[in-house]
């Protein structure tokens, strides 16, 4: 936990960083001299966010963008999605894909994706911490997310990885896809490595269909599924070959963590998009930009297809449409820095629980791994998105050095007893405690553009009130507040009094 005082700094050096203003008690005048620390808007600590030197938000602060395009190229398939799933499969294919566990992601993709929307928020993910670090803290895409979106099994065991070359791919698509070796040889060598094209593996769904080859045309349509959804790479076009040994037996595929899996390619796309020189996105974005716009209600622009009270539970990510946004990411940046914790609504899916009931894996704290992929999941980060007060998280797991995934997998229990066992119910959704902020703002950057831009560049610790606890009375206040900041009003202007004494009373219910 966090027990020093915030270092305010002035000055940085040509690298960014802030040099040592003071010494630690027992440093060396000699150490001082040459050590750097901090950054400028944060982090100041520099022993959590290890890889910030090379973060996009770095280079934001100073005004530096990742190209001409500041947005990040995604992959998106809806549209795609759209016209290859059929209204209905042949029940002989519809009993397998039901049994996968992976029915749910023929409806789900949004058909187009808000990229400013979604960059604006790759922007604020750390690969460290497996979060986003909002002004208020941090926020992440749990297990229980993926499980009320997308209606994926979460628990389940992981796939360990299998490499597979050129050859071997081939032979997979002659055992598993029914294609000749001559079309298998061809098709591989095309792709210039172990894939397989999507479109490809459609066209070969629809003929074994149409030959009532059923086991054929499954393996290839659930492939093409994955690989347009939770699976998708940064080549917009292909699927590891890899992901075909999934399917070799349609009737034991079901017993993967699908959850998981969606969750771990999510993360470790995030991660490489945070970094200054990437400009794409690959995995499911359609995940991310449903999160979005379940947690945040007054940021981007959504389309809805129903009101959750009238659905019949159907997932989650199924409410939502695309609908075109006017705002830039430099517009969103500053939205997303001014956003308090009464802008979140921290429990979104509790209006879900008849068909999605919460699990309690979801607080396992440890790492989850597909394949070679394995990342951190931290719900001690993001405790207010479980209805627990926030409080000080233990330091980060280092994957690199976990052996018994599968074990802690397993065996989580115990995990979920550490994570909750320090914290309490929160009074408040929003609720965290002493010293929190504090601690954040001295290892975090909160903000992604200075206040000011020749003001001093510290970022003073903000003081949240309670907001209100009624959630029509915290609408109330998150619109008069989305107003006056969108006016650039103070409170001293004569001409909004009556909007802000509006906004106290709001806060007071």
């Amino acid at each position: 936990m966090y027990t020093g005082t915030l270092k305010m700094v002035r000055r940085r050096g040509a690298d960014g960083r802030i040099p040592v203003r003071t010494l630690d008690r027992g440093a060396s005048s000699s150490a001082a001299a040459v050590e750097p620390t901090g950054y400028p808007g944060g982090s100041y600590d520099t022993s959590l966010l290890v890889k910030y030197e090379h973060h996009v938000a770095r280079h934001i602060w100073f005004g530096e963008e990742r190209g001409p395009k500041k947005e990040l190229k995604v992959a998106g398939h809806g549209l795609k999605l759209t016209s290859r799933v059929p209204l209905a499969l042949p029940p002989q294919m519809e009993s397998w894909v039901s049994r996968s566990g992976l029915a749910s992601l023929q409806r789900t993709s949004l058909n187009k994706i808000d990229t400013n929307l979604v960059s604006a928020f790759v922007e604020r993910w750390h690969l460290e911490t497996s979060s986003f670090h909002m002004p208020f803290g941090e926020m992440s895409i749990t297990l229980d997310d993926v499980a009320c979106l997308l209606h994926l099994p979460i628990r389940g065991i992981f796939w360990s990885p299998q490499d597979v070359t050129e050859e071997l791919a081939v032979e997979l698509a002659v055992d598993y896809l029914g294609v000749s070796q001559g079309q298998a040889q061809s098709h591989v060598r095309s792709c210039r490595g172990s894939y397989y094209k999507l479109e490809w593996l459609y066209d070969i769904f629809v003929h074994h269909r149409a030959a009532s080859s059923w086991a054929y045309a499954t393996r290839a349509y659930l492939l093409m599924l994955v690989g347009s959804t939770i699976f998708a790479d940064k080549t917009f076009t292909l699927v590891e070959a890899r992901y075909l040994l999934l399917f070799r037996d349609l009737d034991g595929c079901s017993g993967y963590s699908w959850g998981a899996a969606a969750l771990v390619t999510l993360y470790r796309y995030l991660g490489d998009a945070s970094m200054y020189n990437c400009k794409q996105l690959g995995g499911y974005p359609t995940l991310l930009q449903c999160w979005i716009h379940e947690y945040f209600p007054t940021v981007g622009k959504r389309g809805e297809n129903w009101n959750p009270a009238g659905n019949c539970g159907l997932p989650r990510a199924m409410r939502w449409s695309y609908r075109q946004g006017v705002l830039k990411v430099d517009d969103l940046r500053p939205i997303l820095d001014e956003l308090t914790p009464t802008d979140v609504i921290w429990r979104p899916f509790e209006d879900h629980r008849a068909w999605r009931v919460f699990d309690e894996i979801c607080l396992y704290r440890g790492c989850l791994k597909w394949g070679e992929t394995v990342v951190p999941y931290l719900p001690d980060r993001c405790l207010r998105q479980f209805g627990y007060r926030q409080y000080v998280p233990s330091p980060p797991l280092d994957c690199m050095m976990a052996t018994d995934i599968d074990v802690d997998w397993i065996s989580y229990h115990q995990s979920v007893v550490d994570v909750i066992g320090s914290s309490s119910m929160a009074t408040t959704p929003s609720e965290v405690e002493d010293g929190y902020l504090e601690w954040y703002y001295c290892v975090s950057h909160p903000r992604l553009v200075p206040p000011h831009r020749d003001a001093p560049r510290e970022v003073p610790v903000p003081v949240y009130d309670v907001g209100p606890s009624d959630p029509d009375w915290a609408r109330v206040s998150t619109l008069i507040r989305r107003y006056l900041r969108q006016v650039n009003a103070e409170e001293e202007d004569p001409q909004f009094s009556d909007l802000f004494e509006a906004l106290h009373i709001s806060r007071s219910h």
